[in-house]
């Protein structure tokens, strides 16, 4: 059959439009299913960026920030309606501002503080988790995979992360994906991290234990509140980077461990403890005649001092550290209630602060081990088999600053919603563990040690003081086969009315008085500066 000329262009015609159709189907169906476009469909025609991470905040006493007391500036950049090079000037890294600008879909970008909005750029202020000179790292602890796995971080996680709603900003799309200026947008700026754990720290006081225990190689600092048990400062020594756990991992020295809660050989501040036996049993006006040496069941226990103290009343032993002095009033006492006294102010016990959190309970030696008359003397002085830590030292010169009531020593102070309000406060708990009497005896000891001894390094012009210093022995060498022995020092001020309760321990420091007492000066003399600045 033969088709006329119209007919044939008619179906040629068809054919066209046929093929053209097909071929815009099938770019339709391309664009629709580009991951650009995709979240068009799946925001109902929105298109939302997150900006930032929202994490909890951990704070001070005075709800002063310790994590996210610094902000960042973010920006949300929608490339078809900016001016690239008006706007590279606030990107911190151009180079890779001008690699995702010329992508053409909206990014994030950090930026300059004076950064201006306009309808193609979102602005946001987003706390950073970390300082520079982060404060309390090892309380506050540290994160890995966005999960806390030490510190408070750890015992707070599920507060501190939280399913808390992040800064966004939200754009009008066509079908395509394709960010619709002129329709306005969303702009949701978060004040969730407000939210978060409230400590007992002082940022002062614990930046100030923290800068004059700087030198200290390995050991660690605890401030205390002595009529609350609040701890205002512990700090533990070597400091880490939580940013750069590998370094802390590998270091010898072993920085990630917070000295604070290990314990340790005490020495002569359980001396301490050994008058306040005494006191209760009646032996206050106890004299020893000290010749350098004391002579217990065959064995021999010198003296520091190795011609002896001579004559020495308990005031007097006190002032001199003298070994013998407590080995022969040990002697005296009723053991069974000795061991008790110490157990009442926390020896042999853990101090829980919070989950991941506790001091060790130490060493607190037995009854029967007590009745040997050689771990008695030891104990006398603080040597043998006890041992205990920062903490619970710390505890027993509250006991003794505030009249024989010992306040349990804590860390959290509440929790908040808003960083203003403390919920889930408790009240101290204290308990009474010697007389008024006994607690005012030891004071007027440690006054009078640090006063009355000319070579004493706590001794302060700025600031009167009650102190004890310790040299523990811990039965380890160095190559040069002299013995390691721990620095020590506790004590109470200001004097008269004290306040506060501070523990330096400087692992393998030597003399307590060469290498704590300095560092416990320092201390008390700028909380005082801090005080009057107050004032």
């Amino acid at each position: 059959m033969v088709r006329k000329r119209g007919e044939h262009g008619v179906l040629v015609l068809t054919a066209m439009f046929f093929v053209a159709f097909t071929i815009l189907c099938c770019d339709y169906y391309r664009l629709a299913l580009h991951p650009m476009n995709i979240p068009a469909a799946d925001f109902n025609g929105k298109i939302s960026l997150n900006v930032g991470e929202c994490q909890g905040t951990i704070y001070d006493r005075n709800m002063k920030p310790l994590t996210n007391a610094e902000m960042t500036t973010i920006a949300v950049a929608v490339p078809q309606a900016l001016n690239r090079e008006d706007t590279a000037r606030y990107a911190l890294d151009k180079k890779q501002f001008y690699n995702d600008f010329e992508k053409g879909e909206p990014f994030v970008f950090p930026c300059s503080e004076n950064t201006l909005e306009n309808e193609g750029l979102t602005v946001f202020e987003v706390p950073v988790r970390y300082s520079e000179k982060q404060p309390a790292r090892h309380v506050i602890g540290y994160l890995s995979d966005n999960k806390g796995v030490d510190g408070i971080e750890y015992a707070y996680d599920s507060i501190l992360r939280n399913s808390f709603p992040e800064n966004s900003v939200t754009y009008t799309a066509d079908g395509f994906g394709n960010i619709m200026i002129g329709d306005g947008k969303e702009v949701f700026r978060t004040k969730a991290y407000k939210s978060g754990v409230v400590l007992t720290l002082d940022e002062d006081i614990q930046r100030i234990c923290e800068q004059c225990g700087k030198n200290i190689e390995k050991g660690a600092i605890v401030c205390a509140d002595i009529k609350t048990g609040d701890i205002l400062g512990m700090a533990s020594f070597p400091e880490y980077d939580p940013e750069n756990l590998v370094d802390a991992i590998n270091d010898e020295r072993c920085p990630l461990i917070n000295r604070a809660l290990y314990s340790y050989s005490v020495g002569s501040v359980f001396k301490l403890v050994t008058a306040a036996s005494a006191l209760e049993q009646d032996l206050a006006g106890y004299q020893y005649e000290c010749d350098g040496n004391i002579d217990v069941d065959g064995k021999l226990f010198n003296c520091h001092k190795l011609d002896g103290h001579g004559l020495q009343a308990m005031p007097e032993a006190m002032t001199n550290s003298c070994n013998t002095y407590f080995i022969d009033l040990s002697r005296n006492l009723d053991v069974s209630e000795y061991r008790l006294l110490a157990s009442y102010l926390g020896f042999g016990k853990e101090n829980y602060l919070c989950a991941g959190i506790t001091g060790s309970g130490g060493v607190l030696p037995t009854e029967e081990e007590l009745s040997i008359p050689a771990e008695l003397a030891n104990f006398s002085f603080g040597q043998g088999k006890l041992t205990a830590t920062p903490l619970q030292i710390t505890q027993l010169t509250c006991a003794i600053a505030n009249d024989g009531d010992m306040p349990i020593l804590r860390l959290i102070k509440g929790v908040t919603v808003d960083g203003s309000d403390v919920g889930g406060k408790k009240t101290p708990l204290l308990s009474k563990v010697m007389s008024d009497e006994t607690a005012d005896e030891l004071r007027k000891m440690m006054i009078l040690a640090v006063r009355e001894n000319d070579k004493s390094k706590a001794k302060s012009s700025k600031i009167s003081v009650g102190a004890k210093t310790s040299t523990a022995q811990t039965g380890k060498f160095n190559e040069k086969g002299e013995e390691l022995c721990h620095g020590w020092i506790t004590g109470f001020f200001p004097a008269r009315k004290p306040k506060y309760a501070v523990t330096v321990l400087i692992e393998d420091g030597g003399y307590g008085n060469d290498s704590a007492a300095p560092v416990f000066r320092s201390i008390a003399e700028k909380i005082k500066e801090l005080g009057d600045k107050d004032h």
